[in-house]
C-alpha cells in the first residue's frame, strides 16, 4: 500500500526513515521528539544533531538513527500554531515535502510520518491532518514509495470535511435504525400484543368488549392505511416506469451514432453476458483499456505500490481481498453496479449490514473518488483502509 495510517507508536515503526518534529535549536523538546532521543539514544543522537545545527521552520536534515530500527531519522521544524496568519500551514506543508524530497534522495524505500506540529506546537489535528494527505498524495502521484502516517491514539487523530460529516450521519443514521425499542415503543407493543390476543396486559382495567371495540378499529385503521400504501406504490411503480422508458429512448437515441463503451448501466443484458466467463483479471483489464488509463494512473489511484500492480497483471487467476478489489473500483471511477459487476468476478459482494461496505457503498453513489479521503473516514470508524 502506497499509504498507511496505522495506530502506534512511531518508535516502534519499521521503516528506512521516520520523521521527529524537531526543536529548532539543538535542543531535545518534549513529545515525540523527546521519545525519538530516548529510544535511538540521547547522547549520540544529540551530537550528531549538533553538527546539524540551528534548523529554520520548515526546513528537513538527517542524522543517524542508532538504536532505532530504521536507517534514518530525518528532523523537521514545525511552526508554533499562532492562530493561522502567520503561514503556520504553508509551513507544515514544507515540512511534509522536503522531508519526502529528501527520503527520496537517500533511497529510501519507506517513510514514517507523525502527525507533525500538532503536540507541543499547537497545530489543529483537523487541519493538520488535511495538509498530511494533500502533501503525501501529491508526492506519490509522481513517485514510488511506502508512506506511513502514524497516529498515537484516537485524541491524535480528527477528521473534518464534508465527506466525513456526510458518513458520520450515515452511520448515526444507521445506528438510530438498528438501536432498541425505547420505553414508550415497547409500552405500545406491548399493549397491541395484548389486543391481538385479545387479553388486557398486565394490571389493567380494560375488559374483553372494549379489547375487541379497539381491536375493530385497529384492523379498520390498517385496512385503511394498507390500501392507502398500495395506491401510492402503484402511482410510484408507474412513475419509475415511465422513467426507465424516456431512458431507454434517450439512451438507444444517443447511442445511433456512437460506439457503446464496455461495461455501462445501459447496456444490453445479452451483451453483458457474453463476459461472464471472464476472470477478475481479465475484466479488470478490460474496464482499464475502455477507459484508456495507463497502469501507473490506475494503481496510483487505488493506493497501490507498483510491485502489487505487476502481480495482478501478470496472474489471470489473482484473487484480491476485498479491500483490494474496492480500490481499483474507486480508481476506475466505476457505478456502484460495475463496482458489484466486478466484485462477483472474485465471489465478493457488498452487504447493507457491514460498516465497511455501507460507507464504501456511499462514497460510490455519491462519486466521491478521492481514495485518501475515503481511507480518513474509514480509518476514524476503525476500518481497514483501501490499497494493496
Amino acid at each position: 500500500m502506497a499509504l498507511q495510517i496505522i495506530r502506534n507508536n512511531i518508535i516502534n515503526v519499521e521503516a528506512d526513515a521516520i520523521v521527529n518534529t524537531a526543536n529548532p535549536k539543538v535542543a531535545v523538546g518534549k513529545g515525540v521528539d523527546l521519545a525519538i532521543y530516548e529510544a535511538a539514544g540521547w547522547d549520540r543522537l544529540l551530537a550528531a544533531r549538533a553538527e546539524i545545527g540551528v534548523m529554520t521552520p520548515g526546513q528537513a536534515a538527517y542524522t543517524p538513527a542508532f538504536d532505532l530500527n530504521v536507517k534514518y531519522i530525518i528532523h523537521t521544524v514545525g511552526p508554533a500554531w499562532r492562530g493561522g496568519n502567520f503561514g503556520e500551514r504553508e509551513t507544515v506543508a514544507a515540512c511534509y515535502r522536503n522531508s519526502l524530497w529528501l527520503a527520496k534522495r537517500l533511497d529510501c524505500e519507506s517513510i514514517a510520518f507523525p502527525l507533525l506540529a500538532t503536540g507541543t506546537y499547537g497545530f489543529p489535528k483537523d487541519e493538520a491532518l488535511r495538509i498530511a494527505m494533500a502533501e503525501i498524495s501529491g508526492f506519490l502521484l509522481e513517485n514510488e514509495m511506502e508512506v506511513m502516517l502514524v497516529v498515537y491514539d484516537k485524541e491524535s487523530f480528527q477528521v473534518s470535511g464534508k465527506l466525513f460529516s456526510d458518513i458520520k450521519m450515515l452511520i448515526d443514521d444507521s445506528e438510530v435504525e438498528q438501536s432498541v425499542f425505547s420505553e414508550p415503543e415497547r409500552r405500545r407493543n406491548l399493549f397491541h400484543d395484548s389486543v391481538r390476543s385479545r387479553e388486557p396486559m398486565a394490571g389493567s382495567s380494560i375488559d374483553d368488549s372494549r379489547v375487541h371495540h379497539i381491536k375493530n378499529r385497529r384492523a379498520k385503521a390498517s385496512k385503511k392505511r394498507a390500501d392507502a400504501e398500495e395506491e401510492t406504490r402503484y402511482l410510484s411503480e408507474a412513475y419509475m416506469d415511465l422513467c426507465d422508458l424516456s431512458e431507454k429512448v434517450v439512451e438507444e437515441r444517443d447511442s445511433i451514432n456512437a460506439q457503446p463503451t464496455f461495461p455501462t448501466e445501459s447496456e444490453a443484458l445479452d451483451e453483458r453476458t457474453l463476459h461472464l466467463d471472464k476472470t477478475f483479471q481479465e475484466y479488470l483489464f478490460m474496464l482499464i483499456d475502455r477507459k484508456g488509463l495507463s497502469d501507473p494512473e490506475v494503481y496510483k489511484k487505488a493506493n497501490m505500490d507498483r510491485k502489487h500492480f505487476s502481480k495482478i497483471r501478470s496472474n489471470v487467476d489473482y484473487q484480491p481481498s476485498k479491500k483490494t478489489a474496492l480500490a481499483l473500483a474507486i480508481a476506475l471511477e466505476l457505478s456502484l453496479d460495475e463496482t458489484r459487476d466486478l466484485l462477483l468476478r472474485a465471489g465478493l459482494a457488498l452487504s447493507p449490514s457491514i460498516m465497511f461496505d455501507r460507507i464504501i457503498e456511499y462514497c460510490i453513489k455519491e462519486k466521491k473518488y478521492d481514495i485518501y479521503e475515503i481511507n480518513l473516514s474509514l480509518f476514524a470508524y476503525d476500518q481497514p483502509t483501501l490499497g494493496a
